[in-house]
């Protein structure tokens, strides 16, 4: 099959790519020039412009949507308009499968922002006739993941941490190779068409704890102390002085930590057979590339 992969260049994107070539004629979108990658060709257009759109999906049976625009000051409408103008041209060109991967927890009350985003933008990619697959992840364990990329920072530059209340917010992260294994599996398949599932990893487990147990394979030992004062915007302006991450990025994520992120529907896991991978496994993984 042709399979076009918009945000080919992400985190997500970039091995999916790999995990693609082997089976489909891949096509990766990117708004700039990539290099040549074997068995991957690139092509540049913007999930905005209608036009630059139509011209990379001719004769695209499955398409991935992976494109956010966090960072951005109206990410939000940014992310609508690319995902309205990507599914129309989807529609018009015949696609028979668009793939995308969205958030957990994003059911819940009280979304944040960049929550709300993720759930706005799987809507407006399933307003046409063409058949959406929805995956929805929490947090993803690899390299350049920018929430764990936060988390392995603070660990590893604060000896000692006054947090906010988020840190016993419950969630379930997944290793990259296994949401990627997923995104794949699902390539095609009729049986997933218009279906949304929920993707995560073998262990439930709060914040904190995610924190202490990086802290344990970093050897490093934070102290960590919760308070209730802390405000999201707080929080990620204090991010920003302690991490890699910008606070344009941190603070919707941040803020979106208030919100639970655990499967809750695992029928996927009687349509795909994949070992998930262990959380210190998977961080490991991460810190070795």
């Amino acid at each position: 099959m042709k399979v076009v992969v918009f945000g080919a260049s992400g985190t997500i994107g970039r091995p999916l790519l790999d995990e693609l070539a082997g089976e489909h004629e891949v096509v990766a979108i990117s708004r700039h020039e990539r290099e040549v990658t074997q068995g991957v060709t690139w092509k540049t257009a913007d999930a905005t412009d209608g036009g630059s759109v139509a011209r990379v999906l001719e004769d695209a049976e499955v398409v991935y949507y992976l494109v956010h625009s966090l960072g951005s000051a109206d990410f939000e409408e940014r992310d609508l308009r690319a995902a309205e103008t990507t599914a129309l041209e989807a529609e018009r060109a015949g696609v028979r499968q668009l793939v995308y991967l969205g958030g957990l927890g994003d059911d819940s009350a009280g979304l944040s922002s960049h929550l709300r985003s993720r759930l706005e933008t799987g809507k407006r990619l399933a307003s046409t006739s063409v058949p959406v697959t929805t995956l929805r992840a929490a947090i993803v364990i690899g390299r350049d993941s920018a929430a764990f990329e936060t988390i392995v920072a603070l660990v590893d530059r604060l000896p000692a941490m006054v947090t906010p209340r988020w840190v016993s917010t419950r969630t379930q992260p997944i290793a990259l190779t296994d949401v990627v294994a997923y995104l794949a599996g699902v390539c095609g398949r009729e049986d997933t068409f218009g279906e949304s599932y929920d993707v995560g990893g073998p262990e439930v487990m709060t914040y904190r704890q995610m924190m202490e147990r990086i802290a344990v394979l970093r050897d490093k030992h934070p102290f960590i102390f919760e308070v209730p004062v802390l405000t999201p915007y707080l929080s990620s302006l204090w991010l920003h002085v302690v991490t890699p991450v910008k606070a344009g990025i941190a603070r919707p994520l941040i803020e979106g930590l208030r919100n639970e992120t655990i499967v809750r529907d695992d029928r996927i896991r009687g349509l795909l057979s994949i070992e998930l991978t262990a959380f210190e496994v998977a961080v490991r993984e991460a810190l070795a590339t």
